[in-house]
């Protein structure tokens, strides 16, 4: 069990990560073969005696295994969806068992650029395979293997992370319960792709591969590229407007704006705990997620083989998955006769809003989510 942690109402306590090698290692979609894998993960709630209520978190972009807790007592920022996974919150840890893992490719504990190439003894770096969301949810689907879960109740992912839980509604129909899909889409438009790709020529301005502690100006700008996405007109107004935080604007001298202090400080953050490369490489993921391609760009046929039942939630200011993008998926759904609920949140936070306690929004989680564990329960 979770030993808890003093003063900190509703978390799942001091957590410990895990690490599961496999020694069979895997092959991926672009056909190179990682002979092994490390992934790290947490797991917070017990696993029931039919083991059924095993729940699947998917992260996106910047994420990774730690999503809830504390590691350490005086640790004072808790995990990235605390405020959503616990005892009580709308991914109840009294009723599920809650996986999460760091991704195939990242930087925060599982294979990736930083591990050692078997091959040449050094570090993957930009060497390190090309590598696709079916490929994450192929590695993940090992995890549960390694975990003796046949079929999670439901699998759940915000922006790429809801990419993954579509995938995995897709490949591993007899698995999933249900997918539960927050502020994505079914492919990139090109404007994302554009972002994107700016955000990687930016990295490429670093003159070193992620592996020293040098300064990484480029993987900076790359995160206050993504961040200003991220965020919606009104939520940055209302957070920042035009306040100065030195200079004298009136002669014009050495003006900084708040909002300036702030994307500075995200970028400088972001670069001394995150790798290039896994940007580089999760950023070309999120470009080359498309299921419907295998299905000659059809839809509907793609998501024929599904059986889970879905919720598919959007927010109204998020212009980087615009709630047209989640109604492509419902559309597609509601055609191929899969059992969908739907709901759009008003929000003046933008993407970010699925990572934020919003009364509806979470009132909408919770109540989807609880009729899954009485599923279970019955």
């Amino acid at each position: 069990m979770n030993a808890p942690v003093p003063d900190t109402h509703g978390s799942v306590g001091i957590v410990e990560p895990k690490l599961l090698e496999l020694d069979q290692g895997v092959t991926l979609q672009c056909g190179e073969v990682l002979p092994r894998l490390e992934l790290i993960y947490e797991t917070y709630g017990d696993l029931n005696q039919d083991r059924t209520n095993a729940v699947l978190i998917c992260h996106a972009l910047s994420g990774h295994h730690h999503a809830a807790g504390f590691h350490s007592e005086t640790e004072t920022r808790p995990g990235w969806w605390d405020n959503c996974i616990g005892p009580g919150k709308p991914i109840d840890t009294n009723r599920f068992h809650v996986v999460s893992l760091n991704n195939l490719g990242g930087c925060h504990g599982s294979t990736g650029p930083r591990s050692v190439n078997p091959k040449t003894g050094e570090p993957y770096g930009e060497d390190f395979p090309t590598v696709t969301v079916k490929d994450w949810v192929k590695t993940q689907a090992m995890l549960a293997d390694a975990l003796n879960i046949e079929r999670f109740a439901a699998v759940i992912g915000g922006s790429l992370g809801g990419m993954q839980a579509l995938q995995w509604a897709i490949d591993y129909p007899d698995r999933i319960g249900h997918a539960v899909l927050i502020a994505c889409a079914p492919k990139l438009s090109a404007q994302n792709i554009a972002f994107n790709e700016i955000a990687r020529l930016a990295i490429k301005m670093d003159s070193v591969d992620g592996s020293s502690d040098e300064a990484l100006p480029g993987l900076g700008l790359a995160r206050m590229i993504g961040h200003v996405t991220y965020l919606s007109d009104d939520s940055m107004g209302t957070k920042f407007g035009r306040e100065v935080k030195s200079g004298d604007i009136e002669q014009g001298r050495d003006v900084q704006f708040q909002v300036e202090s702030y994307l500075h400080y995200q970028g400088s953050r972001f670069a001394q705990t995150f790798d290039p490369n896994t940007y580089v490489l999760v950023t070309r993921a999120l470009d080359y997620f498309d299921p419907a391609i295998e299905h000659n760009d059809n839809l509907v046929d793609t998501l024929q083989p599904a059986t889970a039942k879905f919720l598919v939630i959007s927010f109204s200011s998020d212009w980087r998955f615009s709630p047209e993008r989640s109604n492509e998926i419902v559309d597609a759904l509601v055609a191929a006769g899969k059992s969908t609920v739907s709901a759009n949140i008003v929000s003046n936070m933008g993407h970010d809003s699925f990572l934020m306690d919003i009364p509806r929004y979470f009132t909408v989680l919770k109540t989807y989510l609880a009729s899954v564990a009485d599923e279970l329960d019955a």
